[in-house]
């Protein structure tokens, strides 16, 4: 059975890792200024993307997932041709109506499908599956490395759902933003209420900085730093003593709203890398991308590892 691994763009991993993987992307669009820009993961487009400051609050932007109709399309024509079974896996469906989109775009495949086979289509019967990452960002990256190895493996469609969902319950993934004024903003224009907390959380200062955790579909502060270039630092600290402790996959996920090089300016991330070798742990970083940017801000650093149940510290 020919298996093929679907991500949606929010899904923080490099294109060359994705294009090596085999792994398809649905694009997502966002809107400056009446401008369109698609995500397609290719890290040069990314960094000039954000070389432009187009992300700042002066600059009216929204992000567009593909409808239930443009997934059906994309699918019918790059993936039913070729492939036995898709697994799309999402955005945390709490964040995004890309998985209520997939939802409605499987049934508009499957019906497709039952015509095609109506008309005496003899090609290969397909099917296909939409699973909830649970997670954001580089949280994703780590499910969708995990799930291509599986697939890589030629583990059977029942073992890679059935691990998968397991696996991606073990998620931690983690974003700083370096300003909370942003994420506020952007989510009112959104008409989403939910962040009052982290205004509270963060107090009245505006030199602290949340570190917000997203596993099992919840996102939640967990730590306070004074200072943004403290605040990366004590995450890449905490991803350091995660892999001495053990991970269940060797990936730790790492990044960036801006220039990939930038994040060379935080010691802790030399000491991630250096740590990640000796342990055989494959540090994967990229351009976050655009969906994500546009919600926590530009030169917001997000982090994902896999692990036994912990709290952060």
């Amino acid at each position: 059975m020919s298996i093929v691994l679907i991500v949606d763009a929010a899904c923080d991993l490099p294109k060359d890792f994705l294009d090596k993987r085999g792994i398809q992307l649905l694009p997502i669009s966002i809107k400056v200024d009446e401008q369109i820009y698609i995500d397609d993961k290719d890290n040069h487009r990314l960094q000039a993307f954000y070389r432009q400051n187009l992300l700042t609050l002066k600059h009216e932007a929204e992000s567009t997932p593909y409808s239930s109709g443009e997934i059906h399309q994309l699918v019918m024509r790059d993936i039913v041709p070729h492939y036995d079974f898709g697994l799309i896996q999402t955005v945390s469906q709490k964040r995004s109506a890309i998985h209520a989109n997939c939802i409605e775009a499987q049934a508009l495949v499957q019906k497709s499908c039952r015509q095609n086979k109506a008309r005496g289509d003899t090609k290969r019967a397909f099917s296909m599956r939409v699973m909830n990452s649970g997670t954001l960002f580089t949280g994703q990256g780590v499910l969708a490395a995990f799930t291509s190895d599986l697939i890589a493996a030629n583990r059977s469609k029942h073992d890679i759902l059935r691990l998968a969902e397991a696996f991606k319950r073990k998620i931690y993934g983690f974003v700083i933003p370096p300003d909370v004024a942003y994420i506020r903003e952007r989510a009112r224009k959104r008409g989403e209420t939910s962040l009052s907390a982290l205004g509270a959380f963060v107090a009245k200062s505006l030199s602290i900085k949340p570190i917000i955790q997203a596993k099992n579909d919840a996102t939640n502060p967990i730590a306070k730093v004074r200072g943004f270039d403290q605040a990366v630092n004590r995450l890449f600290d905490y991803g350091v003593n995660r892999i001495k402790l053990g991970l269940l996959s060797p990936y730790v996920v790492v990044s960036i709203a801006g220039d990939i090089a930038d994040l060379k300016k935080f010691a802790g991330f030399l000491e991630l890398k250096a740590v990640a070798k000796l342990h055989k742990v494959e540090i994967i970083s990229c351009v976050m991308g655009l969906t994500s940017g546009l919600n926590v801000g530009p030169g917001a650093v997000s982090l994902a590892l896999a692990a036994e149940d912990h709290t952060f510290s």
